[in-house]
């Protein structure tokens, strides 16, 4: 019978990995994925709600200047884009559509030179809760 070097023998006994070794890998890697991707999705919830803020900031400040510059209020949002108060209409971040937000026509003049009522706000059309506890409809 021929002897095989002891280190030959020693090194085929440590071929690869063992099922519990390989098991509690995926045990860690499991418990990391479960507390990763909560905090992501919050994350992508905070961006998505702080671009919504300075969407609605933007077309309200342009159906102001609008207002003011033109003497009456936009009659569509559309008016804003046409008259150049903002060049594209912006997506909602949540429906991810331009033609879901929500005009509020008013029936009051904002300024004293203003001939003709028209939009005065803009709301989201989006039909979730946001993470304060409020309608995006609402914001």
């Amino acid at each position: 019978m021929v002897a095989m070097p002891e280190s030959r023998i020693a090194r085929s006994a440590e071929r690869g990995f063992t099922l519990l070794e390989l098991m509690i890998v995926m045990v860690v890697i499991g418990l990391l994925a479960a507390i990763a991707i909560p905090s992501y999705t919050n994350n992508i919830r905070n961006a998505k709600e702080a671009v919504l803020r300075e969407d609605l900031h933007t077309m309200r400040t342009a159906i102001d200047s609008y207002t003011v510059d033109k003497q009456k209020g936009p009659q569509s949002l559309d008016d804003l884009v046409q008259a150049g108060y903002l060049k594209v209409m912006p997506q909602d971040p949540f429906t991810h559509r331009t033609d879901t937000w929500i005009p509020v026509e008013g029936d009051t003049m904002i300024t004293t030179d203003q001939t003709q009522p028209g939009i005065t706000d803009v709301h989201s059309g989006a039909q979730q809760t946001s993470s304060e506890g409020t309608a995006y409809s609402t914001w």
